[in-house]
């Protein structure tokens, strides 16, 4: 196990609500303060650490991905630039709901529960009633508190947060942390889906090709990764490398080396690109110490993009808001024809179409065209924007995609996109078919 390993599993079995330096954490492991450095801020993007201007570095619960939504208090004092007044002890907690205090005191309490966070401003009697009913506080404004609340707050274990924004920002701030977080739940990544190392056959640099026939007859697989004693990947194999060779030529003479790898948090977006790009029907993956994790193949891959395209969206993202705006208005026997409307969140600071989102248009009309030519998915190799004019807020526009040419494994598709009869846009791709 290496030093960063080490530091890694140490903060994991540090209890929650423990606070963390970088300076503990080098004298308790004799390690630099640098490492100690470094693995802090890995456990921090790992989301079982949350560092807290003025607080400090507290291990925090790592959420389960169906319950991204939740967010704990040490996040809602970085989401709001907060300052805390009591209650330190409580910030790896997680508050399952926000209560708006814009009401009279008794109405304000009928909604105020254990685990709650109630947004007010300066108003220290409900500081008051609802930390003592097991709710933690956000104080609008910048106002603080008197010194019995902090105190109580201390005994409870329940934040006093001071914001200086107002109560419409704080509510919006952390609304909107909130959706990017069921945008990021939505995204599949390859940890999700991957073939753990318990349950992946793999041969050792020290395996010969006879090894490979004797795995080969046994589970009806070809293609291995290749690790050695301290299960890092080496190398892949596959019935190619191995075809007329030696039975008792080693596994390493033979097999690919440095292949290409990927990691947990890759996007299995990203993963189905780098497989079609690259022809690869298997893909190891890898920590950040290069052993072997598990693998994930081609056919795991494409079932996930299926699922995720049956799944209800929860977050939109702007490629979402784009697309939503997509008709279809191809006539019985012409060409394929598509009408959006631009709106403001589609413009640029001159209230015409973004660049961006006229790449995005134009790539979902092409998506839509090789679907039903080829049925089937496709990603961009290249794409050259040829022509484009503005196109003012508020504007309905025409895109017609023409596929000129179409293989097996390769298309190409011209785009041309027109407002009020006029061509304001035009674009080439060749793309890559997913089978």
């Amino acid at each position: 196990m290496t030093k960063h390993e080490q530091i890694l599993h140490y903060i994991e079995e540090l209890p929650i609500g423990e606070k963390i330096s970088v300076r503990q954490i080098a004298k308790a492991l004799t390690v630099s303060e640098g490492t100690a450095y470094r693995a802090i801020k890995d456990a921090e993007n790992k989301g079982y650490v949350s560092t807290i201007e003025r607080v400090g570095t507290i291990r925090i619960e790592r959420k389960k991905k169906e319950n991204i939504e939740k967010l704990t208090f040490a996040e809602v004092v970085n989401i709001v630039d907060g300052q805390v007044l009591g209650g330190r002890e409580g910030l790896h907690k997680t508050l399952n709901k926000f209560v708006i205090g814009a009401m009279k005191l008794e109405a304000m309490m009928r909604y105020t529960e254990a685990g709650n966070l109630l947004i007010v401003g300066n108003r220290y009697n409900a500081h008051k009633l609802a930390i003592e009913a097991g709710a933690a506080v956000l104080i609008t404004g910048g106002f603080d508190t008197d010194d019995e609340v902090k105190k109580l707050a201390d005994e409870m274990k329940l934040p006093i947060i001071s914001s200086s924004y107002d109560t419409f920002t704080v509510a919006t701030l952390i609304n909107r942390a909130i959706y990017d977080q069921l945008i990021k739940k939505e995204i599949v990544l390859v940890e999700d889906i991957l073939t753990p190392i318990e349950a992946t056959t793999y041969l050792t640099t020290e395996d010969t090709i006879a090894e490979w026939y004797k795995v080969n007859e046994e589970i009806k697989h070809s293609r291995f990764p290749i690790i050695d004693k301290n299960l890092k990947v080496q190398g892949v194999v596959t019935s190619k490398d191995v075809l007329g060779k030696d039975a008792g030529t080693l596994i390493e003479k033979v097999m690919t080396k440095n292949p290409i790898t990927v990691n947990g948090k890759t996007s299995v977006a990203s993963a189905a690109h780098i497989m079609v790009w690259e022809g690869i029907e298997m893909l190891p993956v890898v920590d950040p110490n290069h052993r072997l994790l598990g693998i994930i193949s081609r056919q795991d891959v494409l079932k996930a993009l299926q699922m995720i395209q049956r799944q209800p969206q929860v977050g939109e993202t702007l490629d979402d808001i784009v697309t939503n705006q997509f008709m279809d208005v191809t006539e019985s026997k012409g060409e394929e024809a598509y009408q959006s409307e631009v709106t403001p969140q589609m413009t640029n600071s001159v209230g015409t179409i973004s660049y961006g989102v006229f790449t995005t248009i134009v790539t979902e009309a092409a998506k839509r065209v090789i679907r039903n030519v080829k049925k089937s998915d496709m990603v961009v190799e290249n794409i050259t924007i040829y022509f484009i004019r503005p196109v003012q807020i508020d504007s309905t526009i025409e895109i017609r995609p023409k596929v000129l040419e179409v293989g097996r494994k390769f298309g190409k598709v011209d785009v041309e996109v027109y407002h009020e009869g006029n061509v304001v846009g035009k674009a080439m791709m060749m793309v890559q078919l997913i089978q």
